[in-house]
């Protein structure tokens, strides 16, 4: 079915990706083990996803976390938080094959000149497509260091043309029970919610991912575009994003809802305040095998506080948390 946009950006769809690298993805096979109450990571791998070598091209090399030590593909891929397909840790990767991440559109609402349902391509296309290396940090204490594929937020949200009253941006998730089984049960308030402020979304770190080791982004990590905001908690990063919002009121965000008291609107990543449940001034660094378990220091802001300190002058960053 063809969608008649209400308003179309100043530049054309580019070539639309063939469907076989993201339907008809083949079902995995699990092998799991748990180790002095660790558990290991699975062997399974997204198989149609890493056969196709469907890789992006003029893709530009950034100094983002080049010194950096790479998580591993396979742990990267099949260890993940998304909800929609299930709570375990491995459930994505072995239900999101039932993921149709193209064709996509976004609506994009509230205070922008540029409103309406865009094409997926329309929005991400149009930019410089670059390679950014981040530590991303879990609030469950384990961490990653992921090569991301994407556009900076910054450019996205300058060519929607916010106006003066849009001091806040609000993101949702599909809501989709044949494309994501899990929405079948009343496991959150679907769909999943999350925002940023203003200048938050604006600074150089915000990131919209579409890929992922130079290749496109699989399903259970969020496809085809997700957030990533690194000195935040992972729950920040929502994932298959379909709307997009230009508010002047703080927005709602689904775990800040379900349990404000463990999750706040900010989430930056701080040692010196813990969740209820959990310390947060260490972090597992995955992948973790039965020879190699790393446990570091987590950093204030997740080491990016040169970055992103400026952003919360003057808060009280135990209450603003």
């Amino acid at each position: 079915m063809l969608i008649k946009l209400k308003k179309a950006l100043d530049v054309k769809s580019s070539e639309i990706t063939k469907k076989e690298v993201f339907l008809n993805r083949r079902k995995f096979i699990q092998s799991a083990a748990a180790v002095s109450g660790t558990a290991l990571l699975p062997t399974f791998v997204n198989e149609s996803f890493s056969a196709t070598g469907k890789k992006f091209r003029n893709l530009h090399k950034t100094k983002y976390g080049e010194a950096e030590k790479l998580t591993t593909f396979k742990a990267i891929t099949t260890y993940n938080n998304f909800y929609e397909f299930g709570t375990g840790k491995t459930d994505p990767a072995q239900n999101a094959d039932t993921l149709k991440p193209h064709p996509w559109t976004i609506e994009v609402a509230g205070h922008a000149e540029k409103s309406g349902v865009f094409n997926y391509e329309d929005l991400i296309k149009p930019h410089r497509l670059e390679e950014r290396i981040y530590r991303m940090r879990c609030v469950e204490a384990w961490s990653m260091v992921i090569p991301w594929i994407g556009v900076s937020l910054a450019d996205i949200i300058k060519r929607l043309e916010p106006t003066s009253k849009a001091k806040y941006v609000a993101f949702e998730t599909l809501v989709d029970k044949e494309q994501m089984p899990a929405q079948n049960q009343q496991i959150l308030p679907w769909p999943y919610v999350e925002g940023l402020r203003m200048d938050e979304a604006m600074n150089p770190l915000a990131f919209m991912a579409v890929g992922l080791y130079g290749n496109y982004l699989p399903s259970q990590n969020g496809a085809p575009m997700r957030l990533i905001v690194p000195w935040k908690y992972g729950f920040k990063g929502i994932k298959s994003i379909v709307r997009i919002n230009f508010r002047e009121t703080q927005p709602n965000t689904t775990w800040n809802d379900l349990q404000a008291n463990e999750y706040g609107f900010y989430a930056n990543v701080n040692p010196a305040v813990h969740h209820p449940r959990w310390r947060q001034d260490m972090e597992r660094r995955l992948p973790q095998t039965l020879f190699s378990r790393q446990h570091i220091e987590t950093q204030l802001f997740n080491g990016y506080g040169e970055q992103v300190a400026h952003l919360y002058n003057g808060m009280d960053l135990a209450r603003n948390f």
